[in-house]
């Protein structure tokens, strides 16, 4: 049987049913954070299942199994506002520990913390709406929304020992409440042992989740919101409870594997406690300044993991000592007998900015001195400073190092934490398995792997890692998260099995160099050589008289009800399905009107962001509503593409087509904010300082493509080349996808052509080194490849430089904006030096290469050369 999960995600696909975004949640989250496309997905599934009559159950009970990091207090925060809206007005949020319900408290309540969750002011249905927190749901006001806060173990000791001000079971009989359970699996205590208990012996055994399914189902309209980022669902019992509760799965592997989370680096040495601390000191301050220059203030914080409270506070005192006398030589003694290649970058960073070891020195004094470190060793200390704990990421936050030992492992938000020192060396590991204390360290590595956002260019996406194919880039440690220990190799594979199986490590990450030969750096073209390419600018919105390109330009498709059907007979491969004959119809939304202007009407002003006056603060030279319908720069030259049974659309069919795109179209109109557009000036570079050596991470690779050299023994041997021998190809090698090793054969057939008519003749692979802008909207574009091309005129030389960019076949529609770019660029691009010279430079784009079905358009384009 699907999960819940997959049952919507089957509608998202199909295009039936899937709910949109609701404007009361995106009007009334804090703006200061950006809803991220994977958090719009958690609440668009639970809308689908909650307003689908067929998918939910009453009382309904539902669990977001997503990563830690991903936001899913956001997500709480988000299905209050929309809940509200539905007509609940009373919220219980429990959770196992103290201190986790303490930050809660602030993210829902503090308007002025950083990590407040909801807008300076809720406005839902046109009231402005107020958040109340209440012990319990007697006579609360009816207009607000009222949370109780509680822990797990306080909510069950209130149900079945009444107390003053506290809720009752009556709360929940009488009114119906949404129940909102943080780090949900410690709820499973029945279900994981799979007893099926009858109702009195359940009675009898009173455990939690006994209590909390007694408050649930006590009002058939309750809702159960689960949240966790560890549902054991390798326990029979728990995955077959929850196999039709797993409303939204976003494990930590994707989470990481879409670039949200910060990569994550063992330093083993065999050196000191005084030592190892030292090291995370000095990377902590490198990292630091590293920011700062790129005018980025962040603080780094250190975590000092013991194994008991007693030797954390032996080590809290030893590292006092250790800083308060800590000597310029100390640390030239450090940069000189490590060997790890990362300490060398450090020491070569501090030496070339004129930082001496006695600065530094002193600079460590200061920045991690006892008034700058604080502990979280027992119960009362990691109570009393939780929201201490919380805000380290805020400027007026002092503390730059933690002492802890386990409870900061649950319920913990921290964005600036880079480097986890244990100081300890024990090992749990049992037949090769790793123990219950490494699964928790790297349980506690994946809390301190979330992502510190930051932004450097304007186009940068600020929550994703940046510089995975940038090794080289000083940034890049500021992406990074070192966890310091000891020098055992049984204990790093240990460690890493633990890692690779929690999502925050991938197995198959593999690291390639891109090489530039040796004779090409001492040739006159690498020393001398220019490369041109353009940057974005803002839009004035008083010039923008279309709407995005790529909005557009694309095909939306619909699925009417085709009457498909399937029967698959079970533990068998016999599946037999109706053949149902279906059309396709594609119609304009210009045509649509012109057939029936009011259908088309009707389906527009269904969304507000239709309306005349809000669509002139998009687009302020609109005429008229009727002319963003049908013009050609609007909606006019849309493409609706409905699939049916039938061979001819009903007026019907047509409406509830548009009424699906309109409302897509309008979630892309809403989202703008600035419009911008890329320069048709070039401007040149020299090549040396765009295209260097080149090391990075690839973590998908398959046996011929994408990671593997292009004269590997896998690849085919029509595509097969040992790029190294060749003079026109810049790098030893190439690891490019199977499109791009078809294209570099492609290329190596037809390279000597291009040597009777040209003097220099250079492909290079363009590895995120230069970003190109396009034209219309100012979207960022890096082309695979560049060619260079050189022959000598009357005066001096000519140079064409040429972006080429192949492509797979599921990516030719949904890029063909990129390829639209390439092919303005020599009409419209424009190469401009800073200093004239005699020399003539042209550039151009070609249309996308792809082996099976755009070959004869690229060759038609390179038999120009």
């Amino acid at each position: 049987m699907a999960y819940l999960f997959e049952k919507i995600n089957t509608l998202r696909e199909a295009g039936v049913g899937y709910a949109e975004l609701p404007k009361v949640i995106a009007d009334n989250i804090n703006p200061n954070f950006e809803l991220r496309p994977y958090q719009e997905d958690a609440f668009r599934f639970f809308l689908t299942y909650f307003e689908n009559d067929k998918l939910r159950h009453d009382p309904s009970q539902v669990l977001f199994h997503m990563a830690t990091g991903s936001g899913k207090t956001l997500i709480m925060a988000g299905l209050i506002l929309y809940l509200y809206k539905c007509g609940y007005r009373n919220f219980l949020f429990f959770v196992n520990l103290d201190n986790i319900v303490q930050k809660t408290k602030d993210n829902f309540l503090n308007a002025t913390s950083a990590k407040f969750l909801f807008a300076e002011d809720i406005v839902i249905d046109g009231e402005h709406v107020r958040i109340n927190e209440v012990s319990n749901f007697q006579g609360v006001n009816p207009d607000s929304i009222n949370i109780c806060f509680t822990t797990t173990q306080g909510l069950h000791s209130d149900m079945w020992n009444q107390k003053e001000n506290a809720p009752t079971l009556d709360d929940f009989s009488d009114i119906k409440t949404v129940l909102i359970a943080d780090e949900a699996h410690h709820l499973n205590v029945d279900t994981r042992r799979g007893k099926k208990l009858s109702k009195e012996q359940e009675a009898k055994s009173m455990s939690w989740e006994y209590t909390v399914r007694h408050i649930f189902e006590a009002n058939k309209s309750n809702l159960l919101l689960e949240f966790t980022a560890t549902c054991d669902l390798r326990n029979p019992f728990i995955e077959n409870e929850y196999r039709n509760k797993i409303i939204f799965d976003y494990p930590l592997r994707k989470f990481r594997e879409e670039k949200y989370s910060k990569q994550v680096k063992a330093i083993r040495a065999d050196i000191s406690y005084d030592d190892r601390m030292l090291h995370a000191l000095l990377f902590s301050q490198y990292r630091m300044k590293i920011f700062a220059d790129n005018r980025r203030f962040v603080k780094p914080v250190v975590l000092f993991k013991a194994k008991t409270v007693e030797e954390s506070k032996n080590f809290v005192s030893a590292f006092h000592n250790m800083v308060s006398g800590l000597t310029g030589k100390k640390i030239e003694q450090i940069f000189t007998t490590s060997p790890l290649e990362e300490v060398a970058r450090m020491a070569k960073y501090f030496a070339a900015r004129g930082i001496s070891y006695d600065d530094l020195a002193q600079e460590l004094r200061d920045e991690f001195s006892p008034e700058r470190c604080i502990s979280a060793n027992d119960e009362k200390e990691a109570t009393d400073s939780q929201l201490i704990l919380n805000s380290l990421e805020n400027p007026d936050n002092p503390y730059r190092a933690v002492f802890a030992v386990k409870k900061l492992d649950e319920g913990w938000d921290v964005l600036n934490l880079f480097d986890i020192v244990r100081l300890y060396e024990t090992r749990d590991a049992k037949n090769g398995k790793p123990g219950a204390s490494t699964i928790a360290e790297a349980q506690l590595i994946g809390r301190g792997a979330r992502y510190y956002p930051f932004v450097i260019e304007v186009d940068d996406e600020k929550y994703k890692r940046k510089y995975d194919n940038d090794i080289e880039n000083p940034l890049r440690v500021c992406e990074e998260l070192y966890y310091h220990c000891q020098y055992d190799s049984r204990y790093i594979t240990e460690l890493n099995a633990a890692l690779i199986a929690s999502g925050i490590m991938d197995e198959n990450q593999k690291e390639v160099r891109y090489v530039i030969k040796e004779e090409f750096l001492q040739g006159h073209f690498y020393k001398n050589g220019i490369v041109f390419s353009n940057s974005k600018n803002i839009v004035d919105r008083k010039n923008v008289n279309e709407i995005l390109p790529s909005v557009r330009d694309k095909e939306y498709t619909f699925t009417a009800q085709t009457g498909k059907s399937a029967m698959d007979t079970m533990m068998t491969d016999v599946v037999t399905d109706t053949t149902i004959n279906t059309y396709k119809h594609r119609r304009t939304i210009g045509e649509i009107a012109a057939q029936n202007y009011s259908l088309v009407h009707r389906a527009v002003r269904r969304n507000d962001v239709f309306k005349f006056n809000v669509l002139r603060g998009y687009f302020p030279n609109l005429a008229s509503l009727r002319d963003f319908i049908v013009s050609k720069a609007y909606l006019g030259d849309i493409t609706i593409v409905v699939e049916s049974r039938k061979d001819a659309l009903t007026m019907n069919d047509l409406y509830e087509a548009c009424l699906y795109v309109m409302t897509k179209i309008a979630n892309e109109i809403s989202a703008i904010k600035e419009t911008w557009e890329g320069s048709t000036k070039f401007t040149e570079k020299p090549f040396r300082e765009v295209f260097k050596n080149k090391t990075r991470y690839i973590t998908k690779t398959t046996d011929s493509g994408e990671g593997v050299s292009q004269n590997d023994s896998a690849v085919p041997n029509e595509l097969r080349l040992n790029l190294g021998a060749v003079d026109w190809f810049i790098f030893e090698d190439d690891y490019g996808t199977s499109e791009e090793k078809s294209f570099i054969a492609y290329f190596a057939s037809r390279v000597d052509e291009l040597k009777k008519t040209y003097d220099k003749v250079y492909l290079v692979r363009n590895e995120r080194q230069l970003k190109l802008y396009s034209f219309n909207d100012g979207l960022r574009f890096e082309p695979d490849y560049l060619l260079f091309l050189q022959k000598r005129s009357a005066t001096g030389y000519e140079q064409y430089q040429i972006f080429i960019e192949p492509k797979g076949d599921n990516l030719l529609e949904t890029d063909k904006w990129k390829e639209d770019f390439l092919l303005q660029i020599e009409s419209q691009g424009i190469p401009t030096k800073t200093f004239a010279d005699d020399n003539e430079y042209r550039i151009w784009g070609f249309p996308f290469y792809n082996n099976d079905n755009r070959k004869p358009e690229f060759s038609k384009a390179f038999d120009v050369l």
